[in-house]
C-alpha cells in the first residue's frame, strides 16, 4: 500500500509489531513519528528507518503508563505537524505469570496503565491533529486474550485486564468517531512471531496453515483495513486459533 503524503504515529516502535510496520511504512512513503518507552530504542528505530528508506522520522520516548509523557508526546508531534492520519496504538507492557502473585502491585499497575489508560490517552491526544486529516485510521493492536473466555494465554490476569478494556475503549471510539469518518480499527491476534522485516526473505517466505501467525501477516491485514475506501468500516480482525 502507498502511504506517500500519509502522516503516521507508532507506539510501541522499539521492537515486535510496532518496528515492523514502522519501516514498512518508511518503504511505502509515510512521514513517521515513533515512539518507545525509552528515547535510545525509539532513535535505534528511526535511524534504521533512516537508513533502509530514507523516510522523514523523528523519535520520541514515551512511556505509555505516565500520563504527562503521553501528553507530551503528542505536543511534540505537534510541533513538526498539522495533522495525523494513522495511529497505530501498539505500545503496551506485557507481563506473564498465570497467578495473581507472579508480579508485585506496581508491575500489575504499570500493566493496566500502559495498556488500558495509555491508550486512551494516545488517542485522546493525538485526537485534534487526527481530525484534520481527510480521512484518518486509529489501529489498535489489543490481542486474542480479550476475547470473551479465551484463556489460552499464560499472561498475567493484569494483562487480561488492560487488553479488556483497551477493547472496549476501542469498540466506543469506533461507534462514535463514525460519524466524524474516522475509522477505528482493532486486531485480536494470538502469539505470533516478529521475524525480521529487513530480511530479505521476510515479505514472501511461504506460510500455511501449519504455520504460527506472524507479524507480516497482522501486518497485512492492517494494510488492507487502511487501504480501503472510506465507507468501508471494518471495526475488527479476529483470528482463529486451534
Amino acid at each position: 500500500m502507498d502511504l506517500s503524503g500519509r502522516t503516521v504515529v507508532v507506539t510501541g516502535a522499539g521492537r515486535g509489531f510496532g518496528r515492523a510496520f514502522a519501516l514498512h511504512a518508511g518503504q511505502s512513503g509515510a512521514r513517521l513519528f515513533v515512539s518507545a518507552r525509552m528515547q535510545a530504542a525509539a532513535t535505534k528505530v528511526a535511524d534504521e528507518i533512516a537508513a533502509d528508506s530514507g523516510a522523514r522520522v523523528d523519535a520520541f520516548a514515551c512511556d505509555l503508563a505516565d500520563p504527562a509523557t503521553v501528553r507530551g508526546f503528542a505536543e511534540r508531534v505537534a510541533a513538526h505537524t498539522d495533522q495525523v492520519d494513522v495511529l497505530i496504538n501498539n505500545g503496551a507492557r506485557y507481563l506473564p505469570g498465570p497467578d495473581l502473585w507472579d508480579a508485585d502491585d506496581e508491575a500489575i499497575a504499570d500493566t493496566v496503565a500502559s495498556g488500558a489508560t495509555g491508550t486512551l490517552l494516545t488517542a485522546k491526544h493525538f485526537l485534534p491533529l487526527l481530525r484534520r486529516s481527510q480521512g484518518a485510521d486509529i489501529v489498535n493492536l489489543v490481542s486474542s486474550v480479550a476475547e470473551v473466555r479465551n484463556h489460552r494465554s499464560e499472561a498475567h490476569p493484569a494483562f487480561y485486564a488492560a487488553k479488556a478494556a483497551q477493547a472496549g475503549f476501542a469498540d466506543v471510539l469506533s461507534h462514535r468517531l463514525r460519524p466524524e469518518g474516522i475509522r477505528v480499527i482493532s486486531l485480536y491476534p494470538p502469539d505470533f512471531t516478529d521475524g525480521d522485516p529487513l530480511h530479505p526473505t521476510w515479505e514472501h517466505a511461504s506460510r500455511t496453515a501449519d504455520d504460527p501467525l506472524t507479524a507480516r501477516s497482522v501486518l497485512d491485514c492492517v494494510l488492507f483495513a487502511i487501504g480501503q475506501p472510506r465507507d468501508c468500516f471494518i471495526r475488527s480482525f479476529h483470528f482463529e486459533q486451534l
